[in-house]
């Protein structure tokens, strides 16, 4: 019976790659534990650790918005109220603003709330990887295609990344990654792709490996934290076993796809900060505040100071 949903779900690909390449739901798998931030994230969600004066996440969904998403759905676990919360109306903290006379204050929060039923919540009950918390989103998104946005992967450009992807995606359909070239020793941290051909911008990939050892990688053209997939991925990944660290990898469903639809990764413009990773977290703090205006002429003189002490 698995085969048979498989062998349907892939025979309905090319069929989805002609239809609509609208894509008007996005994705955040928020479901993580952030151990590498401890003790900072022992009762704080990882993606509520702040750039500058913005959670990443929300940035995440600034960058959603900017793309044309109409719907957000969070994939979340235990302790991530705050990101509830964060997303929701808070009337106390306005009748606290309105009662200092903060007016631009209130306006400025009301300017990036979603507006009622825009954002949808589900959980992960079990950390069983990306492509399991992405399968645990498959009833809010149903059937047209999806994007998925990983808090912690964060771009900095003026055109935000997922925009990029999502103006390219008009033009080929099927499913997309954004992805950059990486030093070869470091590609078995992530999903590498196997190209086929490029133009411009756009890498068509004949396949794709999760965590390759870097004397077999097929290339060193790694995928970051943005997706646009196709929903016939969600029947892979409820059949799919385990693979890389005991997980339900997603690039696993995404290399048994590429076989009857075509995927393309797109070389995005723009500077990637991992902020996974406590050092690429510090280096993002310190790129956002430098392209504040308010921020910048206050912050190069101590970096100039500390860089020649």
């Amino acid at each position: 019976m698995a085969k048979k949903t498989r062998a349907l779900a892939l025979g309905a690909i090319r069929e989805s790659v002609s239809m609509s390449t609208v894509v008007r739901k996005a994705v955040f798998p928020v479901g993580g534990l952030g151990t590498r931030f401890l003790p900072a994230t022992k009762a704080m969600p990882k993606e509520m650790l702040p750039i500058v004066d913005k959670p990443m996440i929300h940035y995440a969904m600034d960058e959603a918005r900017a793309a044309g998403i109409e719907q957000f759905i969070f994939v979340t676990g235990r302790g991530k109220s705050a990101i509830e919360d964060h997303f929701d109306d808070a009337a106390d903290l306005m009748d606290e603003l309105a009662s200092r006379g903060r007016n631009a204050e209130i306006a400025g929060l009301k300017a990036w709330l979603p507006a009622p039923g825009q954002v949808a919540y589900t959980r992960q009950q079990e950390p069983l990887g990306l492509g399991h918390a992405v399968w645990c989103a498959r009833h809010l998104i149903g059937d047209e295609p999806f994007a998925v946005v990983l808090a912690d992967d964060l771009v900095l450009n003026e055109t935000p990344c997922l925009k990029q992807m999502v103006d390219a995606y008009r033009g080929v359909g099927g499913m997309m990654a954004a992805v950059e070239e990486v030093p070869r020793e470091l590609v078995s941290r992530y999903g590498v792709l196997d190209i086929e051909s490029e133009e411009g911008p756009l890498v068509a990939a004949r396949g794709v490996v999760e965590k390759p050892d870097p004397d077999d990688a097929p290339s060193n053209l790694a995928i970051i934290g943005r997706y646009i997939l196709l929903p016939e991925i969600f029947d892979l990944l409820e059949n799919q076993k385990p693979g890389a660290g005991g997980e339900i990898q997603l690039t696993d469903a995404l290399a048994a796809m590429i076989e009857s639809g075509p995927f393309h990764g797109l070389r995005f413009e723009g500077r990637r900060f991992d902020c996974g990773d406590r050092a690429g977290f510090l280096k993002a703090n310190i790129a956002f505040a430098l392209e504040r205006d308010d921020l910048r002429d206050r912050l190069q003189p101590f970096l100039r100071e500390i860089a020649g002490s």
